[in-house]
């Protein structure tokens, strides 16, 4: 059965989410299940390299 483990926030830096991930799917790693990571960017053609803080909740 597939299962689904899904990592957000806006609070916590793109690297510190990273970081989590890794870390979880490591563990579920050495446990002997199979992990594939996928990452998702939420903004629909938005830059928010261009947007300021506020706007995309940082």
């Amino acid at each position: 059965m597939t299962r689904f483990i899904f990592v957000t926030g806006g609070v916590v830096s793109s690297l510190g989410k990273g970081i989590t991930t890794a870390a979880i799917a490591a563990i579920l790693e050495k446990r002997g299940l199979k992990v594939a990571m996928q990452k998702l960017d939420p903004y629909l053609n938005v830059d928010p390299g261009t947007m300021s803080p506020f706007e995309h909740g940082e």
